[in-house]
């Protein structure tokens, strides 16, 4: 049997490593200098008027995030159920309930033709997820929440590195937008994720809850050539914050950011080139004038393919190549579906897409042997 190729593996340099090393001489293992410039240089390649604040995952960063805007329990959120399990349940943390909106089947994000129906009196903000790095159709979602005076919070998870209408993901005029670097997502601190807003208010209060409720930067005391040992609690908060360690790898994988976006992007283009005469429906592309971030490279089965998607991932790794499927709706696991009594075909376009998805590898630690590789096996699945 060849040598397996997994599904996504994280792209690491002597950059980072040294980086790390030099942390661990350092004596800064927690929340320090590191996180601080790594919070820096992600604002600066956003754009001015940004705020950044790091977290120890996207995760938590959405939950700041729902924290920041005063949800309250019974209040309600609507999302997406074609996402992974953070984006809803960080709802339930606050006993407040995600009302589901299906996708749309070209793109697998929101519909936003669909948004408007769920509203109710009880709704306080949208949560849109830009599935695989394709940006949501956020001037029809922004048109919405200003209708009906909801809070907009993207989750951007997938989305470092995308463009809507020529605006980096994180500069449109959202509320809060929250990115993820776990280790397979396009840059990586290993775990960790960043809170990014234009509302100082909004930065203040993420700062503050994501280190205990305390009124004033932890690192900033430790570094004082005064005597600063003195702080409040002014809230009952998380300990959310992003280490040194993790932020020392940030820094030199942002500096290839673009590098490694265009090995994505090129990644991309040979899938569609390779793939385009089998039965598969290939991903959507944005405008001209935007950019995918590739996080993930999804096809569908059609109908005119001559296994399911189970079959095609056995088959897959039997030949040893790893594959994903991103992902399994949230309204047809067990905690969903029995808390809000929700069916399978109560969101058609999220439960048949999620019986034809299969994520296959795009990172960019793969060579093009690799990648022809996944391309010349899913041909001889159908004997092509």
């Amino acid at each position: 049997m060849p040598v397996f190729l997994p599904f996504a593996l994280p792209d690491i340099s002597e950059d980072e490593v040294s980086e790390v090393v030099d942390s661990l001489r350092s004596g800064w293992l927690t929340t320090g200098p590191k996180t601080k410039q790594f919070e820096n240089d992600f604002a600066a390649y956003l754009g001015d008027g940004v705020e950044t604040i790091s977290v120890n995952s996207a995760t938590s960063g959405l939950h700041l995030a729902l924290d920041a805007i005063g949800i309250k329990p019974d209040d309600e959120i609507i999302t997406s159920p074609f996402t992974f399990a953070a984006t809803a349940e960080i709802i339930r943390y606050f006993d407040a309930h995600p009302v589901f909106v299906d996708i749309d089947p070209q793109t697998l994000n929101i519909d936003p033709n669909k948004i408007e129906s769920a509203i109710t009196s009880k709704t306080k903000a949208i949560i849109p997820v830009h599935f695989a790095g394709l940006a949501c159709d956020m001037v029809h979602i922004h048109k919405i929440a200003q209708k009906h005076h909801l809070m907009i919070i993207e989750d951007a998870a997938h989305a470092f590195q995308s463009t809507y209408h020529d605006s980096l993901i994180g500069q449109l005029n959202s509320d809060i937008t929250v990115f993820s670097f776990y280790a397979t997502k396009t840059i990586t601190t290993g775990e960790g994720g960043m809170i990014v807003t234009k509302n100082p208010k909004i930065a203040e209060r993420c700062k503050i809850m994501r280190f205990h409720g305390i009124s004033k930067d932890i690192f900033d005391r430790y570094v004082s050539k005064k005597p600063s040992w003195f702080y409040e609690i002014v809230a009952p908060g998380y300990k959310y914050n992003m280490p040194d360690i993790a932020a020392a790898i940030g820094i030199h994988q942002l500096k290839r950011a673009n590098k490694m976006l265009n090995k994505r992007q090129s990644m991309a283009s040979k899938y569609d080139q390779g793939l385009k005469d089998l039965p598969l429906i290939l991903p959507p592309h944005p405008p001209k004038e935007d950019v995918h971030s590739w996080h993930l490279y999804v096809i569908q089965l059609t109908n005119e393919a001559k296994i399911n998607r189970d079959r095609f991932v056995e088959m897959m790794m039997e030949k040893g190549i790893g594959c994903g499927v991103h992902y399994i709706p949230l309204h047809i696991h067990p905690y969903w579906r029995d808390k809000y009594q929700l069916k399978p075909n109560d969101f058609p376009h999220s439960l048949d897409a999620y019986q034809r998805i299969v994520s296959l590898p795009i990172y960019t630690k793969m060579s093009e042997e690799d990648q022809t590789r996944v391309i010349e096996t899913i041909k001889s699945i159908w004997n092509i």
